[in-house]
């Protein structure tokens, strides 16, 4: 099953994917509660079975697609997670995952104009898959991590560098509003087999990533299974697995206005965003002259 946020005249509204178009989850069944992603998950097994028998029927006019998880309570990310990448940023790698975090302002929808700040000259890309954890859930073995993944997701990490390098924190250069693409649907677990699937992404049509999934440092069970061990995991939590090698910042070659980034993940979809340049500038420039020094290093 393929489930989109969609913007409407009434706000953002779940609709399932059908064999016709999209149908709105929350209408077609009679319950407002699975009208949004969060509801549907909060319902269980039941939202679920309730999304999946929706008869088919056409789309109301043009999608506009909003994040494929609109609400995410938490949002993990995992950093240096494929060999390559670690390699190319002559980082080292160990078996304890690399994770950080980022914020729900950052999410933008999968075909949004993503706003980088224009006093920054070192805005990257990273492809990923995304998983969607389905239920609440606390110490989960590795053998039994995938029961409480809901779907998965493409997203692109945004990344401002300078910003990320400048301390020993990544959370500034991570966060910037609007920098965090997912979609363009969220496809079920039961449809999907994330073990070995190919992530790609192109720039302005130019293939710069590419890898599977099973090259991951810390698989997706394990990932699971290593959160869960110091907090709660819930419905609608959102994790971000790592990027593959060829990042930009690798070949000191950056986004700039007008760039056109493509992630694709084998199985779930493709999102395209066009980079556009947030005019406004910080209060202080002190944070601009300290992040550029971070450049220089």
């Amino acid at each position: 099953m393929r489930l989109a946020t969609l913007r409407t005249v009434e706000g953002l509204r779940l609709h399932v994917r059908t064999e016709l178009g999209y149908v709105d989850v929350g209408r077609a069944t009679g319950d407002e509660r699975l009208s949004t992603l969060a509801g549907l998950l909060g319902a269980g097994a039941d939202g679920l079975e309730a999304a999946a028998r929706v008869a088919p029927g056409a789309s109301n006019g043009v999608a506009d697609f909003a994040p494929a998880v609109p609400a995410p309570p938490k949002i993990f990310c995992l950093g240096r997670n494929y060999q390559e990448h670690a390699d190319e940023m002559n980082k080292t790698t160990s078996a304890w995952p690399e994770v950080f975090v980022r914020f729900p302002c950052c999410l933008a929808g999968p075909f949004d104009d993503v706003y980088l700040p224009s006093f920054s000259s070192r805005a990257d890309y990273e492809g990923e898959l995304g998983v969607v954890i389905g239920a609440r859930c606390r110490h989960v073995p590795a053998e039994q991590a995938l029961e409480v993944v809901a779907g998965y997701v493409v997203l692109n990490d945004v990344s401002v560098r300078d910003w990320q390098h400048r301390g020993q924190q990544w959370t500034p250069g991570k966060n910037f509003e609007g920098t965090l693409p997912v979609g363009p649907e969220l496809v079920t677990a039961d449809e999907l087999d994330q073990a070995a699937l190919v992530i790609e992404t192109h720039v302005n049509g130019e293939l710069v990533q590419h890898a599977r999934t099973s090259d991951m440092i810390v698989g997706v069970p394990e990932l699971i299974s290593f959160l869960s061990t110091f907090v709660t995991l819930e419905p609608g939590d959102l994790i971000a697995t790592g990027t593959p090698s060829g990042v930009g910042t690798a070949r000191d070659v950056f986004l700039d206005e007008g760039d056109v980034v493509e992630v694709t993940v084998e199985g779930i979809g493709t999102i395209r965003n066009r980079m556009r340049k947030d005019d406004r500038r910080p209060a202080s420039d002190r944070w601009v002259r300290l992040a550029e020094e971070a450049v220089s290093r």
